[in-house]
């Protein structure tokens, strides 16, 4: 491991963007000033958030420190998950980066919300078809 301070990298998914901070620690995880377990109410996105980190076995080496904005929970969750895993390739990118790059965390999701286009009520949803 390298003598630096922090570890700084975006994560993003959907419309989400996660600013994070990876510094040396014991483990806590601060999302918007918030702890985790205030930010996020379900135990799934929790889970997610930390995956990197249990993963590559830091859970307790790094303190996380983020901000995050855009989306709902679910692309907030991954949004951070990209970016601690982004963060975690600064600190060591020969131990860790076979094993996020396995998982898919270094890989940015490109699926985002289709436009809604003319004539129709959303993105596909048309008006209901009537023959009179």
């Amino acid at each position: 491991m390298a003598a630096k301070k922090q570890y700084p990298a975006t994560g993003r998914r959907k419309s989400s963007v996660a600013r994070v901070r990876l510094t040396p620690g014991k483990g806590e995880i601060i999302i918007n000033r918030k702890p985790l377990d205030e930010y996020f109410g379900l135990e799934l996105l929790k889970r997610e958030v930390k995956r990197p980190l249990t993963l590559t076995g830091t859970e307790g080496q790094f303190d996380v420190i983020a901000t995050v904005h855009g989306g709902g929970f679910t692309g907030q969750a991954g949004a951070l998950r990209h970016g601690i895993s982004r963060a975690l390739l600064l600190v060591d990118e020969e131990a860790y980066r076979p094993q996020l790059k396995a998982e898919g965390f270094l890989t940015r999701d490109p699926r985002m919300k289709e436009r809604k286009k003319y004539g129709l009520k959303k993105a596909r949803r048309a008006s209901q078809f009537s023959k009179r």
